[in-house]
């Protein structure tokens, strides 16, 4: 006899203050693997299977959500598991992880570090752009710190609203930004 494994995914609504979408977080019933903004280009991630359930990685990213909303940065990160991670992503979320409340990078400083631990003359923003906008884990893997080099506020799954929003609660210099016309963020 040959056991099948399914595994459950497993998920959780987190309303948020009225500037952002509301997220939903998803679980393999002991790691984060998800946290979207619901109506956001990135919801298309989230599992159609998905059962509701309490579960302690959601209070404590609830929590960690909490205190980040409250206008602190947590002193923690919950627990999260990220499936299909290629070497070249996981360099490019390590990457997006150093970067601190109320800085932001461009698409190229990401390219260029790459280059540089990987003793490159250069890389691709693009392809660094394409690691970034991967990305299934919003706000604790702080994706929408990574702006355009020009300013651009672009490429953000999550929707240029909650972009906007979240930069704008870290108290970002928004005067150095600007909403392309059209593009990926919109």
């Amino acid at each position: 006899m040959v056991k099948v494994s399914t595994s459950m995914i497993y998920k959780c609504i987190y309303k948020t203050p009225n500037e952002f979408d509301d997220i939903v977080m998803e679980s393999d019933g002991k790691f984060l693997t998800k946290l979207i903004f619901l109506n956001s280009s990135d919801s298309e991630k989230l599992s159609n299977d998905a059962e509701f359930k309490n579960l302690k990685i959601f209070s404590i990213t609830k929590k960690w959500l909490d205190i980040y909303f409250s206008g602190k940065n947590p002193d923690f990160t919950p627990k999260y598991k990220i499936e299909n991670m290629t070497p070249f992503r996981k360099e490019v979320i390590d990457i997006m992880n150093t970067i601190s409340f109320e800085k932001t990078l461009t698409y190229s400083d990401i390219s260029k570090i790459i280059a540089k631990n990987r003793g490159l003359e250069k890389m691709s923003s693009q392809a660094a752009g394409g690691a970034v906008g991967w990305n299934p884990i919003c706000i604790i893997i702080p994706c929408h710190r990574v702006v355009g080099k020009s300013g651009s506020l672009t490429g953000y799954g999550g929707g240029i609203k909650n972009k906007i929003a979240l930069l704008e609660h870290e108290k970002n210099d928004m005067s150095k930004y600007f909403i392309p016309r059209r593009g990926s963020a919109l």
